[in-house]
Parts: C-alpha cells; structure tokens; sequence
C-alpha cells in the first residue's frame, strides 16, 4: 500500500501522486458505480462540496460518522506587526473552517489501514 491507496469494500483504487484532487473523486465514483456517467459522477460530488460548503458558510456544523467534522471557528481580532516597517497593524476577526477526524479515521491513518478494513 503506497501513500495513495485509497479502498472501500472490494473494490481497490490506486491513486497515483500524494494529494487525491476533485477530479480524483469524480473519477473514483464513476468507476465504483458502472451505471453513473462521468457527467453524473461530476454532478454529485459538487453537489456534495456545494451543499457542505454553503452549510458552513451559514455557519452549521457538518459531522460524517467515522470520517470527521467540520466547523468553523472564530479567530478574534488582534495586532499584529507588519514584518518590513514593524508597524502595528489591526487584524479583524475571522472565520476560519475546520476538520476534527473521526475516531476510525485517526486509527486508520495512524495504521496506515483503509478505514473500511477497521469497520468490517
């Protein structure tokens, strides 16, 4: 198992490079589901990313079992120092989103195991 080996169930998908990009998705679900084209595949995984964006976007949290969750947090304003002149410079407050793994998918990278192996 190279450092792109991603798997669910029997079906095994070899990816090539370290990151696993939109596309890489697209085309992970299109060859797992023979009865989804492309197009469709395309279709759901932005569906997804757009619905899981615009909910934090309003703010609401997102929690997928055994994967992780997402929320946003607040960073407050604060000064901070311009490097080249060392003026202080006011930073505003900030929303900023973030991940929490699951605990299946903490075991399973620490394993180095796919997650579906842990849960079968």
């Amino acid at each position: 198992m190279g450092a792109g080996f991603f798997q669910t169930g029997a079906n095994a998908f070899q990816h090539t490079s370290l990151n696993m990009t939109r596309s890489d998705l697209v085309e992970e679900l299109a060859n797992r589901f023979a009865q989804l084209t492309h197009r469709d595949a395309e279709l759901a995984v932005k569906t997804v990313l757009d619905a899981m964006s615009d909910a934090l976007v309003r703010g609401h949290r997102i929690e997928i079992r055994g994967f992780g969750s997402f929320s946003i947090n607040r960073r407050r304003p604060r000064v901070g120092r311009n490097p080249r002149s060392g003026e202080s410079v006011q930073i505003p407050e900030k929303r900023v989103p973030h991940f929490k793994p699951g605990k299946a998918l903490r075991e399973a990278v620490d394993a180095g195991t796919p997650v579906s192996r842990l849960q079968d």
